[in-house]
């Protein structure tokens, strides 16, 4: 029962990621738009005469601004089908279709009880908004991927139904946007009556959670790095992220649930004078993270290595770290010592979870996309000024962190021979296949023969890991996150990890019949590979 709620969990956990996807562009239009439309921030540095109001600069950002904020503000559908695709097994478009018009269906059902009930004005303070043009519940995006996780197991369940012979031309696929409509009209008219006592509810987790001070932000911190291994922390945030459990703010004239949702807001609302720190407790707290902390574990795992093996360790090593500080994606660093150290990865979760306290009691109001890298800090931190959000503690945090991580991590691969990349005699120093990291040195060479050649490479990689795998029939299912290809095998006991260790993954974890191979950033090239190599079979 437990390896099938963490199967279930794990493909819930990755559905969740083509939604989020979309969040880092939608985010740098916004937040680019937001910036150069600010006038305080113009007038700070100098730019307000000929990028103010009436110049095509400012007319550029205040498309920029508009584009990005209309992501946010429809989040809930993007759900529903995010969901359904993620979650479908196959004919995921179809999946999508049912998701929206389903969405849609609910929204307009619960939108007609509202105003049989005697309108908005008898509902409770707070409950009611506009959800794509449309008076409903305020959802969020509970009500978006409650949407998905429904439809998508309709779509599993009568994708391939088959009627009777009068009826025939709507089986099938044509059969689930069908049935999604018809059950979504009874979830409306349940969720008029549900959803009020629940969103109670909710909103007394996040009065509980908003309460707890300091140590709730460490717990959160806590978790939400322990969770990582198990590809369960999406599943963790999401809800502080997106839902009223991260808290409640009226911005604009509008109640605005959870915290990312609540500092975008105030980011596209130029009348906001600080973002509310309440808010990003759920963010910032990973800049230190990123940016510093990891980057002084790579750096100290590098001085800990043999001296024959340095130059490849090091070479490896400012790759995953210079990611990490970019973009946010730690992955590559933090499955480096988690495998071979877990005494390591224990301490960066105690850690992590100190950093997230740090930003809340230092007042740091810096929110983010997706990632906690530098690009996040620089758009979301420093453009938006120190005043409004505090930025510089991230900096000051962060050089603390770096050395911290560097001292500590020196001393407990020494002290306890801890077997990190380039301390094995009879290692292979790797995180990825060598082809990544010529292609980021720029040493690949362009011309018909290496295409070839590339392709073969990729070919024989989806063989060893279909092998690996257990073979074509032992694999039921094939998806991916941000650095993980995640499976779901039908017997876990013909999955040979060494072979798919031996295609470049840096690591291979298993829960039930789930499986989760981790490769990195490029997780979506192989996945794609694979899924082509399999057709093939």
């Amino acid at each position: 029962m437990k390896d099938k709620i963490f199967g279930v969990l794990q493909r819930v956990g990755r559905s969740f990621m083509l939604p989020i996807a979309i969040l880092p562009v939608a985010g740098l239009l916004l937040g680019i738009g937001g910036s150069f439309t600010n006038e305080t921030m113009l007038k700070t540095y100098g730019l307000w005469g000929f990028m103010g109001p009436g110049s095509i600069f400012y007319a550029v950002f205040e498309v920029m601004k508009a584009a990005g904020d209309i992501v946010f503000a429809n989040l809930p559908i993007l759900f529903a089908m995010g969901v359904a695709i993620g979650m479908a097994k196959k004919e995921k478009e179809v999946a999508a279709l049912a998701a929206s018009i389903a969405f849609f269906i609910m929204h307009a059902s619960i939108s007609a009880m509202i105003t049989i009930h005697g309108g908005a004005e008898n509902m409770l303070s707070g409950a009611v908004t506009s959800v794509v043009g449309i008076t409903s519940l305020q959802m969020g995006v509970f009500g978006g991927i409650l949407v998905g996780l429904g439809v998508a197991a309709l779509h599993n369940r009568f994708y391939r139904i088959q009627l009777p012979q009068v009826l025939s031309f709507f089986g099938g696929t044509r059969f689930v946007p069908i049935i999604s409509a018809l059950v979504y009209t009874l979830v409306g008219i349940l969720m008029f009556y549900l959803w009020p006592p629940i969103q109670r509810g909710i909103y007394a987790v996040g009065d509980v959670v908003l309460n707890s001070g300091y140590v709730g932000t460490w717990v959160y911190g806590l978790m939400e790095r322990l969770l990582i291994p198990f590809g369960l922390h999406h599943v963790f945030y999401l809800p502080f992220w997106q839902t009223a459990v991260g808290g409640t703010l009226e911005v604009g004239g509008q109640i605005v649930e959870g915290a990312q949702n609540i500092f975008f807001a105030q980011l596209a609302d130029p009348s906001v004078e600080r973002f509310a720190v309440s808010a990003t407790r759920f963010m910032s707290g990973k800049f230190p993270l990123m940016i510093f902390g990891l980057p002084g574990a790579a750096l100290a795992m590098y001085q800990t290595a043999r001296t024959d093996k340095k130059k490849t360790v090091g070479g490896l090593l400012l790759s995953a770290a210079l990611t990490s500080m970019l973009t946010g994606i730690t992955e590559p660093l933090e499955f480096t010592f988690l495998f071979v150290a877990p005494l390591l990865y224990i301490l960066h979760c105690i850690f992590a979870g100190l950093a997230y306290m740090l930003m809340h009691v230092f007042g740091v109001g810096v929110g983010m996309t997706f990632s906690g890298g530098l690009i996040d800090m620089f758009l979301f931190g420093v453009l938006q000024g120190n005043a409004k959000t505090n930025w510089i503690w991230i900096v000051i945090v962060g050089i603390g962190y770096f050395f911290v991580y560097y001292f500590l991590f020196s001393l407990l691969i020494r002290k306890l021979d801890l077997k990190t990349p380039g301390r094995d005699e009879g290692e292979e120093v790797k995180l990825y296949r060598r082809s990544d990291v010529e292609a980021k040195e720029g040493k690949n060479k362009a011309g018909t023969a290496h295409k070839e050649q590339g392709e073969a490479e990729m070919q024989e990689i989806s063989r060893l890991i279909c092998e690996g795998l257990g073979g074509k029939e032992n694999i039921s299912d094939v998806d991916c996150c941000a650095t993980r290809l995640r499976c779901t095998v039908k017997d876990s006991n013909r999955v040979d990890d060494q072979k798919l260790k031996a295609t470049g993954a840096s690591g291979v974890i298993h829960k039930g019949n789930g499986v989760q191979v981790i490769y990195g950033p490029r997780v979506t090239v192989i996945k794609s590979d694979l899924e082509e190599y399999l057709d093939t079979l």
